[in-house]
């Protein structure tokens, strides 16, 4: 790694010798005292202005405690397709002051369902509100959910807390606390450093080396969007299918007049694991003549699947993967968070409402005990847990998508009453357990205390 020059007099990023010999790169250099200016002892370092890491930063700000992000892109921008925020996670977005601004670009989601192969309906649930929590579940997309957390940030702390154009790629740890490195032959110095860049986080990289890619599981998805009919009332989240062949779809806009609206889908296949397939084009454009045939009959009296996939103006093709759960995160004054932390499978709803809860406990946790390393030994104990038994869970099919490959195992996907195949106590049991499993179950979420109290700031 790179060793930095000694610490500039007005700021903590300490530019490479070479930089300085061209005028725009002293301008960067004087931008860069300028964002960090005012930086202390107790500076939080985040590498990555994702979900995880802009949540943290509103966290921090309301907190008090000084802290800069390290993103690696030069301009934030709106990529993605939909995601799902359980209410868990809103419940957090809300306490940040975020209600009217989530509800501005994202549809509250009032029901999950669960549909044969044959479109057959397996299990229907009420969600967010309408099942009796204090707060909503919202669909929304990812890339409007990070511009909208960082459009806050930025007028809540100003332009001068994060740093774009700054790739993460290692650490020392020193007598003051940690030195990230980053990439050009640039370091930043605080009192700790929180990893939220993601599955293929070079901080945890540096903590596990041999650790190696991401886990593919044989599966690849294809995701979109799609103006087309609402259905179900216009705020349903739908899963089709079975293990090895399904449909996810959900809306992510409001219909308009026609009933139309914005609906986010995602295409599911298996293959076998050890077949050739390009496994490192996280966000490729794909060709639906790759999977469109597998589909070309689930036209459905309530959503035409082939219809749906014709419609839409760019498919992105992803390989479903995670992570083996590791057995720490934290390297003294480094942890890790969100897909850094705890990458896992995107069947139960979960990834983006965990790291934002991630952001909150970590709050949590500096309030009570400091800005100090005991804080984020506190989180890794509260949270940990948590997301192995998810990772796990998902993994051996214990998501709320598992009935479907149950259902298909048990009657082909074919039947008159679902009670003669899988009894609804059951089926209820199954969707109470994940729940339970993920901490967002209605009970023990409404009983809850706030994670953190209004209005609370440290020293």
């Amino acid at each position: 790694m790179a060793q930095p020059l000694p610490p500039l007099p007005c700021c903590h990023l300490n530019p490479a010798p070479a930089m300085l010999r061209h005028k725009q790169h002293r301008q960067a250099a004087a931008a860069s005292c300028a964002a960090n200016r005012g930086m202390d002892k107790m500076t939080v370092l985040i590498s990555g202005a994702g979900i995880a890491g802009l949540t943290l930063g509103l966290t921090l700000h309301d907190l008090g405690v000084p802290f800069h992000i390290y993103e690696a892109t030069q301009t934030l921008k709106p990529m993605g397709v939909g995601i799902n925020l359980q209410p868990n996670a809103v419940r957090e977005l809300i306490d940040l002051g975020l209600e009217d601004a989530l509800s501005a670009i994202g549809v509250r989601t009032a029901q999950l369902g669960f549909y044969s192969k044959l479109g057959k309906t397996i299990w229907e649930e009420p969600r967010g509100q309408a099942a009796g929590y204090n707060w909503p579940q919202y669909s929304v997309h990812r890339g409007e959910l990070q511009m909208m957390l960082y459009h806050a940030l930025v007028e809540r702390a100003g332009h001068e807390v994060i740093t774009t154009g700054a790739r993460a790629t290692g650490y020392d740890r020193t007598s003051a606390g940690v030195r990230l490195h980053i990439e050009g032959g640039r370091s930043a110095e605080g009192t700790m450093l929180i990893a939220a860049d993601g599955i293929h986080s070079a901080i945890r990289a540096q903590m596990y080396p041999n650790e190696g890619a991401p886990i593919w599981n044989g599966r690849i998805l294809w995701r979109a969007t799609t103006r087309a009919p609402s259905f179900h009332g216009g705020a349903a989240m739908a899963m089709i299918g079975h293990d090895h062949l399904r449909i996810v779809a959900y809306p992510i806009s409001q219909p308009d007049d026609a009933g139309i609206a914005t609906i986010n889908w995602i295409a599911e296949k298996q293959f076998d694991p050890a077949a050739a397939w390009n496994r490192e084009s996280w966000n490729r454009a794909a060709d639906i003549a790759d999977f469109l045939p597998d589909f070309a009959e689930w036209q459905f009296d309530w959503i035409d699947i082939p219809a749906l996939i014709r419609g839409a103006e760019i498919v992105y093709e992803y390989p479903m993967v995670d992570r083996d759960p590791l057995p720490a995160w934290q390297d003294g004054p480094v942890t890790l968070m969100g897909d850094a932390a705890h990458p896992t499978y995107p069947v139960g709803s979960n990834g983006a409402s965990q790291a934002i809860v991630d952001a909150r406990i970590i709050g949590a946790q500096m309030l009570a005990l400091g800005v100090t390393q005991h804080a984020l030994a506190a989180y890794e104990t509260a949270v940990r847990p948590v997301t192995t038994a998810v990772a796990t869970a998902n993994r051996a099919g214990g998501g709320p998508d598992g009935v479907l490959q149950q259902v298909e195992d048990l009657c082909g996907g074919d039947f008159t009453d679902i009670n003669t195949v899988i009894p609804h106590e059951d089926l209820a049991a199954h969707a109470a357990k994940y729940k339970s499993i993920a901490g967002f179950s209605i009970e023990e979420l409404n009983a809850r205390p706030a994670t953190l109290p209004p209005g609370a700031r440290i020293g």
